[in-house]
Protein backbone atom coordinates (compact mmCIF):
# COMPACT_ATOMS: atom_id res chain seq x y z
CA UNK A 1 0.00 0.00 0.00
CA UNK A 2 2.98 2.25 0.61
CA UNK A 3 4.08 2.40 -3.24
CA UNK A 4 -0.07 3.62 -3.89
CA UNK A 5 0.41 6.12 -1.43
CA UNK A 6 3.30 7.42 -2.53
CA UNK A 7 1.54 7.76 -6.04
CA UNK A 8 -1.14 9.67 -4.53
CA UNK A 9 0.64 11.59 -2.36
CA UNK A 10 2.63 13.02 -5.71
CA UNK A 11 -0.58 13.13 -7.64
CA UNK A 12 -2.01 15.17 -4.54
CA UNK A 13 1.00 17.60 -4.85
CA UNK A 14 0.45 17.76 -8.65
CA UNK A 15 4.57 16.23 -9.21
CA UNK A 16 5.07 14.27 -12.00
CA UNK A 17 4.67 10.10 -10.73
CA UNK A 18 7.77 8.67 -12.15
CA UNK A 19 10.15 5.70 -10.77
CA UNK A 20 12.45 8.26 -8.64
CA UNK A 21 9.71 10.63 -7.63
CA UNK A 22 8.00 7.33 -6.10
CA UNK A 23 11.39 6.09 -4.85
CA UNK A 24 12.05 9.14 -2.88
CA UNK A 25 8.88 9.61 -1.17
CA UNK A 26 8.95 5.77 -0.24
CA UNK A 27 12.66 6.62 1.15
CA UNK A 28 11.48 9.64 3.02
CA UNK A 29 9.23 7.71 4.91
CA UNK A 30 11.55 5.21 5.86
CA UNK A 31 10.12 2.45 3.56
CA UNK A 32 12.86 0.11 1.60
CA UNK A 33 11.48 0.69 -1.95
CA UNK A 34 11.85 -2.60 -4.37
CA UNK A 35 12.97 -1.01 -7.78
CA UNK A 36 10.79 -3.89 -9.50
CA UNK A 37 7.65 -3.08 -7.34
CA UNK A 38 8.30 1.25 -8.11
CA UNK A 39 8.66 0.08 -11.98
CA UNK A 40 5.84 -1.58 -12.07
CA UNK A 41 3.34 1.01 -9.77
CA UNK A 42 4.79 3.83 -12.53
CA UNK A 43 3.33 1.46 -15.82
CA UNK A 44 0.52 0.64 -14.27
CA UNK A 45 -0.43 4.46 -13.65
CA UNK A 46 0.59 5.76 -16.49
CA UNK A 47 -2.32 5.23 -18.66
CA UNK A 48 -4.41 6.13 -15.58
CA UNK A 49 -6.27 9.50 -14.18
CA UNK A 50 -5.30 9.34 -10.45
CA UNK A 51 -8.41 12.01 -10.06
CA UNK A 52 -11.10 9.97 -11.93
CA UNK A 53 -9.65 7.03 -10.36
CA UNK A 54 -10.04 8.66 -6.83
CA UNK A 55 -13.36 9.63 -7.28
CA UNK A 56 -14.84 6.83 -8.71
CA UNK A 57 -13.01 4.66 -5.97
CA UNK A 58 -15.02 6.96 -3.38
CA UNK A 59 -18.29 7.35 -5.22
CA UNK A 60 -18.89 3.18 -5.82
CA UNK A 61 -19.78 2.70 -2.14
CA UNK A 62 -22.26 5.39 -2.00
CA UNK A 63 -23.95 3.88 -5.49
CA UNK A 64 -23.61 0.50 -3.88
CA UNK A 65 -25.74 1.50 -1.03
CA UNK A 66 -28.96 2.15 -2.78
CA UNK A 67 -28.92 -0.51 -4.99
CA UNK A 68 -28.56 -3.06 -1.78
CA UNK A 69 -31.21 -1.61 -0.09
CA UNK A 70 -33.88 -2.52 -2.87
CA UNK A 71 -36.89 -3.97 -1.88
CA UNK A 72 -36.60 -7.67 -1.93
CA UNK A 73 -38.22 -10.55 0.57
CA UNK A 74 -34.97 -11.13 2.60
CA UNK A 75 -34.62 -7.97 3.68
CA UNK A 76 -34.41 -9.14 7.30
CA UNK A 77 -31.70 -11.09 6.43
CA UNK A 78 -29.64 -8.72 5.07
CA UNK A 79 -30.29 -6.38 7.56
CA UNK A 80 -28.88 -8.93 10.19
CA UNK A 81 -26.22 -10.43 8.10
CA UNK A 82 -25.05 -6.42 8.49
CA UNK A 83 -25.39 -6.07 11.93
CA UNK A 84 -22.54 -8.53 12.20
CA UNK A 85 -19.78 -6.48 9.85
CA UNK A 86 -18.30 -3.74 11.30
CA UNK A 87 -19.22 -0.39 9.81
CA UNK A 88 -16.86 1.09 7.28
CA UNK A 89 -16.08 4.97 6.38
CA UNK A 90 -16.38 6.31 3.65
CA UNK A 91 -12.91 7.71 3.35
CA UNK A 92 -11.52 4.11 4.51
CA UNK A 93 -9.82 3.87 1.61
CA UNK A 94 -7.70 6.92 2.50
CA UNK A 95 -7.53 5.66 6.41
CA UNK A 96 -3.91 4.03 6.15
CA UNK A 97 -2.29 7.66 4.59
CA UNK A 98 -2.16 9.31 8.23
CA UNK A 99 0.07 6.30 9.03
CA UNK A 100 2.58 7.65 6.82
CA UNK A 101 3.01 10.86 9.17
CA UNK A 102 3.64 8.94 12.54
Amino acid sequence: MEYVYAAMMLHSAEKEIDEKSVGAVLKAAGVKADDARVKALVASLASVDIGEAMSQAIAAPAAAAPAAAGGSSDAPAADEAAADEPEEDDDAGFEGLGSLFG
